[in-house]
């Protein structure tokens, strides 16, 4: 499983990041609710949201801003697939 790691942005966002420090995503709070939001990029470094790595899981939810939580729900579904 990749070690997946959450960087405070603001009280409603944090970044995802693999263990080597690439952005992978952000979690944001939607009204009640945490979701993941893919992020990949593309060869000219732009941003493509709902892209990457973590496509397929695009909009996981989650309790709250956890790394425990995070890396339970995206490596276990990363599995899966």
């Amino acid at each position: 499983m990749t070690l997946l790691t959450l960087s405070y942005v603001n009280a409603n966002v944090h970044s995802v990041h693999l263990a080597d420090g690439s952005h992978v995503g952000n979690l944001k709070r939607i009204g009640a609710v945490w979701k993941f939001k893919a992020v990949g990029y593309d060869d000219t470094g732009s941003v493509v949201p709902g892209g990457g790595p973590f496509t397929h899981l695009h909009n996981t939810q989650l309790a709250a801003p956890d790394a425990a939580e995070l890396n339970d729900k995206l490596g276990s579904c990363s599995r899966n697939r």
